[in-house]
């Protein structure tokens, strides 16, 4: 079970590294009874950076923690 979810956290992960923008556009719905106007509430370059710099610290961790299970 924890292999499986980790797999996922490492799928997560690398999405966020590669392709922020497109987590921000699958949460959209979610953001609808809160947020009148999704354009101004859009992640900025730096948003995106930083989004990228946590997903590679995940993407370690989540690594680092499959290693340790599988050995």
């Amino acid at each position: 079970m924890s292999v499986v979810l980790l797999c996922l956290f490492i799928v997560m992960a690398l999405v966020q590294v590669v392709r922020p923008q497109l987590l921000w556009k699958v949460n959209r719905p979610l953001q609808a009874p809160f947020v009148k106007d999704y354009d101004a509430t859009e992640p900025t370059k730096a948003g995106y950076a930083m989004t990228r710099g946590i997903g590679v610290v995940v993407l370690v961790m989540a690594i680092g923690m499959l290693v340790v299970i599988l050995t």
